[in-house]
């Protein structure tokens, strides 16, 4: 059985034996560059918790240099980024240790041998087909290229993208729904966008959702809460609950 890893409980254990090294147990704490916490460290791999509001990489323009990577960086000189969140998401997020562990890393990606799950909070009690409480969306996203970086659902010329989501609670007072997601693909907005598509857009989207849904939250209710990974016939899993 795996054994998950939260964000103040910062140890993990392979669920067979492998040649991947054993994580150093790490005490709940800020390392240097605030506002992101270390979650996993071992001689390959890096788990950072980022906060929503913090780029993945390095944006345009040196006002948007400062950035999640710089910051492990400071720490750990040979950390590289395998894949991101949104600026506007939080949560967990897989560095590499040196660019040959990038490539190994960016490869399981390909072959979906990473498995992410997130949650958010939509706008409307979400039910499926015939009242199920869980389900999937199936529509194609392509960049909007006019309306820059917004995405958009593109029957014609969009790439293949599925979403799994499943009804974690519903809250009638508010008229939210509080949801775990799976991005089955790893398109650009895709959790955001296929809610939107769906008539539930995420609470604090200032991209997807109407005015008064994206000014129901200080910030976007997305955060990427569980991360796990599969190398060498061993799974390491983390887990980081959602703030809010």
């Amino acid at each position: 059985m795996l054994r998950a890893v939260t964000s103040t409980s910062a140890t993990a254990t392979p669920s067979t034996t492998s040649s991947t090294p054993p994580a150093h147990s790490l005490p709940p704490q800020h390392v240097p560059g605030p506002g992101w916490r270390l979650v996993y460290q071992d001689a390959h791999v890096l788990v950072a918790d980022k906060p929503a509001g913090l780029l993945c990489v390095p944006g345009r323009g040196p006002e948007r240099a400062d950035c999640l990577a710089s910051r492990v960086q400071a720490e750990f000189a040979d950390a590289l980024i395998v894949h991101r969140l949104d600026m506007a998401t939080s949560g967990l997020v897989l560095l590499a240790r040196g660019v040959a562990w990038q490539r190994q890393l960016s490869i399981a990606f390909a072959a979906r041998q990473v498995h992410k799950r997130y949650e958010a909070v939509v706008g409307g009690l979400l039910v499926g087909t015939g009242g199920a409480l869980a389900g999937e969306i199936n529509l194609p996203l392509a960049a909007d290229w006019p309306q820059r970086p917004r995405q958009k659902v593109d029957h014609a010329a969009g790439k293949p993208s599925l979403t799994r989501w499943r009804v974690i609670s519903h809250d009638a007072l508010h008229h939210t729904t509080r949801l775990a997601l799976v991005p089955v693909t790893g398109r650009t907005h895709q959790l955001r966008l296929h809610l939107a598509a769906i008539g539930h857009p995420i609470l604090g989207d200032a991209l997807y959702a109407p005015p008064a849904l994206a000014a129901a939250a200080p910030r976007l209710l997305l955060h990427a809460c569980e991360l796990a990974l599969t190398l060498d016939e061993a799974t390491l899993a983390w887990h980081s609950p959602a703030p809010f």
